[in-house]
């Protein structure tokens, strides 16, 4: 297995010994020739010029990289021997929680213990070893994840002693981000590895085997899994998720982002289309390009895509760094993405507002299986809340990019996320949040109470000085609010056609079929056979996977509901049957 390393010995260097003339008691031999000293001197030189140097131990590392291709170096664990190292098919079971990337994460995590001889399993009491693919975003979160610990726990130690000892592992976000309590005070879990270290799951997990703990949180400048095809697990296997980019850089004050997921770093635009190729092959009808800040992709893995142009920002948007320059931009790649297969949806979450150059936007309206739906993170109405979050922006250039993205993108759908109860933020603040949440109109939203994180640049500058209460409230009005507005939004689409990705059966009904518009809004409709085509009297049943046309001829905030007309490719969707 390929890796890149910060640091790494490539072989094991004979051991150096200082040679020094013994100095004996016998007054004849107590003195060391002149030529004796030189002898011991040059040997002792020649072994030092033998061993490694301090290039050795820093293979791989530029300073100031800008656009140089990636080096390769082999990372071998000389204490372990391959065959230590195979899962002799144990049983694993995961259990994801928080963002679609940690959803990635965990195929890639499987198809490194699938490669090791392990299997996975769907029943938790099969497993041999329990693996948490784990979110720190807020303490809710974490705290969820804790409650599942002294469960999993509990269920350990009742195990009959007859079988194989249950290991438990945290992986992701909270492993980097509480390795001490974990392991030291708590002492609940077997293994550790960040989001970085997943390469290296089976030797942490024979080190358990051993009876220790083992555990792996190094961050890397440069890890991408870009060589690993990740198993996809889904039980919707119309649909897939590809990883592009993994880290930021954006340094927004409320975040643990980037001192959980690293430095921005992108996968090379080579690998990702081989696997949207695979997928495509596959038979997956929709693909979500994934990212901690996915609209900031630069792949500079080769030379062609190397040059000193700097990043294209929003008009009127800043960062916290220096511009970057060269590289293979976003649009550049979604491009290439959408070109893979004209009937596969093309999804990409979560991007930064900064990041929506006119050239993005063009080709999201020009590109047919591109969806015409953007997430548009505002997390407040707010410029003095938002300059407090260092985002880069104020109210009125966010309101500026809304614009400019609906003159570009027709009936384009947007989404949110809002944090209520940021340190500082007044009842002004909030009302300002409230105005901006009913201006723009939102028909989905995420939107949370401020929870502090330790090592964010909020949690060593300001104070996290809104009562709880006064959050809870404030994230209840924002909801209130938005649902109002998602409720307009969507009301205004009945009557309207639209094509609807199936994914199944209805959750509440088996006598109806759920599927997402171009938009990504739920839509409910009947399970009966419709035409083959829209001029054809030929009937086919619906199954999950296919493209239909639904008339919409109701809505709410969240979900809408419709009857299906006939079966649709996706690049027919300009050609929707008119209304009545």
């Amino acid at each position: 297995m390929k890796q890149r390393v910060l640091f790494s010995a490539p072989k094991l260097w004979p051991p150096v010994r200082c040679l020094q003339g013994r100095l004996c008691c016998n007054s004849s031999s107590s003195v060391v020739s002149a030529r004796e000293k030189r002898l011991v001197s040059d040997h002792f030189k020649t072994l030092i010029s033998s061993g490694p140097t301090f290039h050795d131990f820093i293979q791989g590392l530029t300073a100031n990289k800008t656009c140089t291709p990636d080096i390769q170096v082999e990372d071998k664990h000389d204490c372990f021997s391959t065959d230590l190292e195979m899962g002799n098919f144990r049983k694993v079971y995961f259990e994801t929680y928080g963002c679609q990337m940690n959803v990635r994460d965990t195929d890639i995590a499987w198809s490194v213990l699938q490669r090791s001889g392990y299997q996975r399993t769907t029943h938790l009491r099969e497993a041999d070893v329990v693996l948490l693919v784990t979110c720190s975003i807020r303490e809710k979160a974490e705290q969820k994840i804790w409650n599942r610990l002294r469960q999993l726990t509990a269920m350990k130690n009742k195990r009959l002693k007859n079988r194989t000892p249950m290991k438990i592992g945290i992986l992701g976000c909270m492993a980097e981000r509480l390795k001490t309590e974990l392991l030291e005070r708590e002492k609940l879990v077997d293994v550790l590895a960040g989001p970085d270290a997943y390469r290296d799951l089976p030797r942490l997990l024979t080190v358990a085997e051993g009876g220790q703990q083992a555990s792996n949180v190094l961050l890397s400048l440069e890890e991408t899994y870009a060589d690993i095809m990740p198993v996809h697990h889904s039980s919707q296997g119309h649909s897939a998720f590809v990883s592009i980019m993994r880290g930021c850089d954006n340094m927004c004050s409320y975040c643990i982002v980037p001192f959980t997921r690293g430095r921005e770093r992108s996968r090379p635009a080579s690998s990702i289309l081989e696997e949207v190729r695979i997928l495509s092959d596959q038979g997956v009808k929709e693909v979500t390009l994934l990212g901690q800040n996915v609209n900031s992709y630069r792949d500079t893995s080769e030379e062609q895509f190397c040059g000193a142009v700097p990043t294209k920002l929003s008009r009127g948007f800043k960062t916290v760094y220096r511009p970057k320059l060269g590289g293979l931009r976003f649009s550049d790649l979604l491009d290439r993405v959408s070109q893979v297969d004209p009937d596969m949806r093309i999804r990409f979450t979560s991007p930064h507002p900064k990041d929506f150059p006119d050239e993005v936007l063009h080709l999201i309206a020009e590109r047919e299986n591109i969806c015409k739906q953007i997430h548009l993170p505002a997390q407040s109405g707010s410029s003095q809340v938002l300059k407090a979050m260092r985002r880069g922006y104020t109210r009125e250039t966010y309101l500026e990019l809304v614009q400019n993205i609906r003159n570009i993108i027709q009936e384009v759908s947007l989404s949110s996320d809002f944090i209520s109860g940021f340190c500082g933020e007044t009842e002004e603040d909030h009302q300002q949040t409230l105005s901006l949440i009913r201006e723009v109109g939102y028909n989905i939203g995420f939107l949370f109470a401020y929870s502090m994180r330790k090592k964010t640049p909020a949690f060593h500058n300001l104070k996290d000085d809104v009562p709880v209460d006064v959050k809870q409230r404030r994230l209840e009005e924002c909801i209130t609010v938005f649902r109002q507005e998602a409720a307009r939004v969507n009301a205004a689409l009945i009557d309207s056609t639209q094509l609807v990705l199936v994914e199944g059966e209805s959750k509440r009904s088996a006598e109806e079929l759920c599927g997402r518009t171009d938009g990504n809004m739920r839509v409910i409709f009947p399970k009966e056979d419709v035409a083959v085509h829209s001029a054809e009297s030929n009937t086919a049943v619906i199954n999950t996977g296919d493209y239909v046309l639904v008339k919409i001829l109701s809505a709410s905030s969240q979900s809408l509901r419709g009857q299906a007309l006939c079966h649709r490719r996706p690049m027919m969707q300009s050609a929707l049957l008119p209304s009545n």
